[in-house]
């Protein structure tokens, strides 16, 4: 738990370090999330013309997916079962979920709260925000379903090298957020800028424990080599990595 607290606690820090780059990133997310917030009505009507065909297990599952209780058992699931096996890779993957669920969880609450944006389904619009405003129908910016399940996805796919893997891992990943749109619970904004949150959030907090673990996921040793052969017939040179 120090490793998990000190991990949120590092993320929430890294906007003090910032160089070049990083603004350059800050910028695109802006500016990506700007964009959708002209187009949130748009989306929005597709969403609710194609409800219909999209299956409903889907939907449920971008719900029940998203629910902090079930994240959490998850995620402590997978540290307590790399801490038996004495799976140093596991732990730290446990670690990852549950600080970076935390940092991220903490996060879009608290921003949710000060944005105070009406949810679809209150029919106000796209640019109604009430400061504060307290109730369920005021905290659609961000998303939570859509902050969790992305930062486990995000997590999940770093432990493998096939991109297609990847592939399929972030494909289940963004369910959920999409769901959230199906339901008229979020504008496709919000959930753009939590799967945003959800990446450099989990970014920040694995460099943090390349300083606590020995061993990481993909981390194997590099073997190189040079060799020569001669012959009669030929001259050739081997290089493997």
């Amino acid at each position: 738990m120090g490793n998990v607290f000190q991990g949120v606690g590092f993320a929430y820090s890294r906007p003090l370090y910032w160089q070049g780059d990083d603004f350059i990133k800050l910028g695109g997310v802006a500016a990506v999330t700007g964009g959708l917030l002209f187009v949130d009505g748009d989306i929005r009507d597709i969403a609710r013309d194609t409800k219909d065909d999209v299956p409903e297990i889907l939907l449920d599952y971008g719900y029940y997916a998203g629910a902090p209780q079930n994240n959490y058992g998850a995620m402590g699931a997978v540290y307590l079962t790399g801490l038996f096996t004495k799976n140093e890779k596991l732990r730290r993957t446990g670690v990852l979920l549950i600080s970076s669920a935390t940092a991220t969880g903490f996060l879009q609450q608290l921003t949710k709260s000060l944005a105070g944006r009406a949810r679809p389904g209150k029919e106000l619009g796209r640019n109604h925000f009430k400061p504060f405003g307290g109730s369920a129908g005021y905290r659609s910016f961000p998303s939570g379903h859509a902050v969790l399940t992305f930062t486990n996805a995000h997590v999940i796919a770093k432990q493998f090298k096939n991109p297609w893997v990847k592939a399929g891992i972030y494909t289940v990943g963004v369910i959920p957020g999409l769901s959230r749109i199906y339901d008229d619970q979020h504008w496709a904004s919000d959930v753009f800028l939590s799967w945003a949150m959800s990446y450099f959030m989990v970014e920040a907090i694995d460099l943090y424990l390349d300083r606590k673990y020995a061993e990481k996921y993909n981390q194997t040793p590099k073997k190189t080599s040079l060799d020569f052969s001669f012959s009669m017939q030929h001259i050739g040179v081997s290089y493997t990595f």
